[in-house]
């Protein structure tokens, strides 16, 4: 028996009913903080059915139809009638939003006017990086988000009209010899009950599957595991085939499991939260000291303290790849003159609380390594200054 080093990852649409949550809680960040950059917001979705049920805590001076927004992003993902999935137009929408507590925020209102401003709540945060891809990322998570992402945008522009919003995507690599190979492909398309399993497998692979892998410059001759809705049939989906939730595709979020998550989500909460911005840090740190070429994968870790600006502590693992003694980074990491790790410093830097970008376009293909959008923190600017000091 041959003896494989196989890796999986895999990613989801923004049709799964978990990121259409995600993405009507970060929608309602974007319109919050449009209006009022100092907005404060944990918000969590559930949609089951046809029934979206908003709740959390928001602090902001916008005025927010959190209706509206819902129906708008419903609508948007392509889920126009209750047979679908759900209807935009004819769910209901049930919200419950407080505002935040009094406790939380007096260890945080130190304030944005200022430098002191303390971490929104405690928590580890991790970024990682890895030279395996021209992003920087994971090569199995990569592929996955990118699988279903062309196959939405295939379907959005009528390339794929038996389609619906829902799909998900497994990618397997094998990792057993120097160069990467592709193992397996796992891929499930929510689709009108018309078309023959056989004819929708052989459109997928050849309009979906095959240009993504081979995008990637993979050899895909011999692979023969291509699971395309292996169950045969996938008619009913998001909603109303599974309850959504909020945060609950975290690792689709990040790392593809390739690397450890901290302990939060990421979706419907503003930048003063470090379960989110720290993340950014971490990963925009890790990313510039690989592209610096001071290792080949690395992995920073960050942990904070309710109320306090300075991070309790930082981290760093580099697996043996450091082509450079290893406290060299670890000096250029600790260094607030190159990486300042304060949530103060983390939202003037990248300016998250009057963003450049949408945070629900984050909500789905992941929050790194993202081509299509021009991330803050995905910026290369601190190579040259990492290999001044470390090489």
């Amino acid at each position: 028996m041959t003896c494989k080093n196989l890796f999986t990852s895999e990613s989801v649409s923004e049709g799964h009913p978990d990121k259409l949550c995600d993405r009507i809680s970060d929608a309602i960040l974007d319109a919050a903080l449009a209006k009022d950059h100092n907005s404060r917001t944990a918000i969590e979705c559930l949609a089951t059915r046809e029934r979206i049920i908003i709740s959390g805590e928001v602090t902001t001076k916008a005025q927010l139809d959190y209706e509206k927004i819902a129906r708008e992003v419903v609508r948007d993902v392509g889920y126009t009638s209750p047979e679908i999935g759900i209807g935009c137009d004819t769910m209901k929408v049930e919200v419950y939003i407080r505002e935040q507590s009094p406790d939380i925020a007096q260890g945080v209102d130190n304030s944005l006017d200022n430098h002191s401003i303390g971490a929104g709540d405690q928590g580890i945060m991790f970024g990682f990086a890895t030279d395996e891809t021209e992003n920087y990322m994971p090569l199995p998570i990569v592929m996955a988000h990118k699988l279903v992402r062309y196959a939405t945008i295939l379907r959005k522009n009528g390339e794929l009209p038996f389609a619906r919003p829902d799909m998900k995507s497994q990618v397997t690599i094998d990792y057993s010899s120097e160069k990467p190979k592709l193992n397996a492909v796992v891929f499930s398309l929510q689709h009108n009950p018309d078309i023959a399993i056989d004819e929708l497998r052989d459109i997928v692979k050849h309009k979906v599957i095959f240009p993504v892998v081979d995008s990637f410059g993979i050899d895909r001759t011999g692979v023969e595991e291509y699971y395309i809705n292996p169950t045969g049939r996938f008619v009913i989906g998001g909603p109303l085939g599974d309850t959504g939730l909020t945060g609950r595709k975290i690792i689709v979020d990040t790392y593809g499991g390739s690397a450890p998550h901290g302990g939060g989500a990421f979706s419907g909460k503003d930048p003063t939260k470090v379960d989110r911005s720290a993340a950014y840090a971490a990963r925009y740190a890790a990313k510039n000291i690989v592209a610096a070429n001071l290792c080949s994968k690395c992995l920073v870790q960050l942990s904070y303290a309710i109320g306090v600006s300075e991070p309790v502590s930082i981290s760093l693992e580099t697996y043996g790849t450091e082509k450079v003694k290893k406290e060299k980074i670890l000096e250029c990491l600790i260094d607030p003159g190159i990486f300042d790790f304060t949530p103060f410093g983390i939202i003037s830097k990248f300016s998250l609380m009057n963003p450049t970008f949408r945070y629900q376009d984050l909500s789905a293909y992941g929050h790194f390594g993202r081509p299509d959008l021009d991330l803050p923190y995905e910026k290369l600017d601190k190579v040259d200054i990492l290999k001044k000091r470390c090489l």
